[in-house]
């Protein structure tokens, strides 16, 4: 199949879309912002009808910019945000509460003596990040009524009529039997959920149905890819085996260690999911998040210290350091490995010489210390040392971040020439369920960097500032 693709990856803060030919590369791109309200006491949701609208839109623009048709369509989607729908009717019942939305904390509080057997059925932490908390929350506090799910549920749903989820979305939301990829009717008994109606559990690549969404001038587009955004993400990667290692810089950030065809549970921290799942046969992968990354950046920008995320390399790179200034920038709580959702940041070593260039400079090592948490403990659970790391996201702009996100990791960082990996991803998804011809290495984009960092500083000063960072975390902890 040689036609060209729409991808479409659905986001927390926008909705990016391209259509992508094997031959001739990218032909079109579009974006359309989402709007999420950040409400008090940890609160996220949007309006279901904005994230609809904005998947529309952006493929319209991607469309028309390529002005040419598209043998099929990916779909890539943010997880763990759910909503409560009319089957029936498509109209949504409840906004969509996003991923980092916190008020499930009680529902989890009601399982904490069911955490360790939770864990091991679906490879997940008890916390209000995952879906079936959330899903649980609506029904308690919400409404009974219609479906509850998955915002892909219902965007499929939108676009197709179906009433279907991919594996790896189903894995993010702690209903899902991770040995066996299928609905765990003990998860669902837990949560209270066991009366639910679900989706269909399919492969992430594969017919699902066609849309007619796009306009007259593009009718009948098959839906055929569908995966979470950082699975899709650690696809275009070239990822498609035990041993690599991919972080994505987006609103919060996300790394994935493909384990191969056997789940693991992360006892160090990190989440054991389902990576994807091709001709029935499940592929797995660790996961770690950092939920607040580019969204410290916007907190940043709003309190007037920098205007916006190309400022981090000028303001950050005024002064040579931190100048003794420690920022935990968990503005949203701790997710993996200490997962303490609970917690609020911490910004330390403040004094009158301070400047924002100070500032920037501690966010940069406070949302690169994370990362390398992440990845230590990544070595850890998999038994073997990280050799590089590879990333991708609107962040990876950043020299003064990525430069310190390999002083601290004393290790490479291989930044993608790959600005929107997740819609190449998808993008790929959907080409292979289009075609059953093609391999997954036959669709794969080429996976090599546009920049490598390496390492510019010694080992002992790199411990000496993640040692600080740890103090501060450790503070935290104990508060």
């Amino acid at each position: 199949m040689t036609g060209a693709v729409l991808a479409v990856d659905q986001g927390t803060s926008g909705t990016k879309a391209l259509v992508v030919c094997p031959e001739r590369g990218v032909l079109g791109v579009g974006f359309a912002p989402v709007r999420p309200r950040q409400l008090s006491g940890g609160r996220a949701e949007v309006d279901p009808f904005e994230l609809y609208d904005s998947v529309v839109d952006a493929g319209r623009q991607a469309l028309a910019g390529a002005d040419e048709p598209v043998v099929a369509m990916g779909l890539a989607n943010q997880g763990e945000t759910v909503l409560a729908w009319d089957p029936d009717t498509g109209r949504p019942l409840t906004d969509a509460l996003v991923w980092h939305d916190r008020r499930a904390e009680s529902v989890c509080a009601d399982l904490t003596e069911h955490a360790d057997e939770l864990r091991q059925l679906t490879g997940l932490p008890l916390d209000p990040y995952f879906a079936a908390p959330k899903m649980a929350w609506i029904r308690g506090h919400l409404t009974r009524e219609g479906v509850v799910t998955t915002s892909d549920a219902w965007l499929i749903h939108r676009l197709t009529g179906g009433f279907v989820t991919d594996a790896a979305t189903a894995g993010r939301t702690q209903l899902l039997d991770l040995d066996s990829a299928t609905w765990s009717a003990r998860a669902l008994d837990l949560y209270g959920l066991s009366d639910e109606r679900l989706p269909d559990v399919v492969d992430t690549a594969g017919p699902v149905g066609t849309t007619t969404a796009f306009g007259p001038e593009h009718p009948e587009i098959p839906l055929t890819g569908l995966v979470v955004d950082q699975q899709g993400a650690l696809l275009a990667h070239r990822i498609t085996g035990p041993g690599g290692v991919k972080c994505t810089y987006g609103t919060g950030a996300f790394l994935l260690a493909h384990t191969g065809d056997t789940p693991r549970r992360g006892p160090s921290g990190l989440v054991g999911c389902v990576a994807w799942r091709l001709d029935g046969r499940t592929s797995y992968c660790l996961d770690g998040q950092v939920y607040t990354a580019a969204s410290a950046v916007r907190w940043l920008t709003e309190l007037g210290v920098i205007n916006g995320a190309a400022d981090l390399d000028r303001v950050g790179g005024a002064v040579p350091d931190a100048g003794g200034v420690t920022f935990v920038p968990a503005l949203a709580g701790l997710a993996a490995p200490w997962w303490r959702g609970d917690l609020r940041g911490s910004l330390t070593g403040l004094g009158l010489d301070t400047t924002p260039g100070h500032v920037v400079r501690a966010l940069c090592e406070g949302l690169a210390a994370q990362v390398v948490a992440l990845c230590e403990t990544a070595a850890t659970d998999l038994g073997v040392p990280l050799t590089a790391l590879r990333v991708d996201g609107g962040l990876t702009r950043s020299s003064l971040l990525m430069q310190t996100q390999a002083d601290l990791l004393q290790r490479p960082v291989e930044v993608s020439a790959l600005p929107e990996a997740t819609s190449l991803g998808v993008g790929a998804l959907a080409r292979l369920g289009a075609d059953t011809t093609l391999s997954v290495e036959d669709v794969l984009p080429d996976g090599r960097p546009a920049a490598v960092y390496e390492p510019r500083i010694g080992a002992d000063e790199a411990a000496e500032r993640l040692g600080r960072f740890r103090a501060a975390v450790t503070t935290l902890l104990a508060s």
